[in-house]
């Protein structure tokens, strides 16, 4: 008998917009805005193709977990997070992820800065769509990169959300 893969899934109203929250075995896999129809429907397409999984709505422990520590960081208690993540991407899209988790809150690092920390100078344009395609936003702190010139640039979740984050953390 063969057992069907599942990603829970639970919407989390923050106070700046909702999230879809995701576990697959014990980690959190999912954070994502759902302030666009577009973006979601693409990060929830690739999450489910690489995990050879279907979403069904619940909650679980990570669930939980994340959802009291979101809260804690909206309400300014929380400036790290502290759950076991399942990363599910390439190789590089990973390697960009762990260096996104090395940006102190209420600091910003531009898309340059990123790819060189990363090993790869020239590679802005594919850390800028690695960053775009990370499914674990807020936990894995894809907001606090921002443009050479210093301003706010591109954000699956909206340029008021990123702002919003930003501002949060000051």
């Amino acid at each position: 008998m063969r057992t069907e893969r599942v990603i829970i899934v639970k919407p989390y109203a923050s106070p700046i917009g909702v999230l879809l929250l995701g576990s697959f075995e014990d980690r959190l896999c999912l954070c994502n805005w759902r302030t666009t129809a577009e973006h979601g429907r693409r990060m929830d397409e690739r999450l489910q193709t690489r995990l050879s999984a279907t979403y069904l709505e619940g909650t679980s422990e990570i669930i939980e977990t994340a959802q009291s520590q979101l809260e804690e960081y909206f309400a300014g208690k929380r400036i790290t997070f502290q759950m076991p993540l399942l990363l599910s991407g390439t190789d590089f899209q990973r390697s960009v992820w762990k260096e996104l988790l090395q940006i102190p809150y209420g600091s910003t690092q531009t898309y340059k800065e990123l790819a060189c920390r990363i090993g790869k100078p020239a590679a802005v344009r594919a850390v800028a769509n690695a960053n775009n395609a990370n499914p674990l936003s807020v936990i894995v702190p894809c907001h606090r990169v921002i443009g050479s010139n210093r301003k706010l640039t591109g954000y699956g979740g909206g340029l008021e959300i990123k702002r919003q984050l930003l501002c949060l953390e000051t």
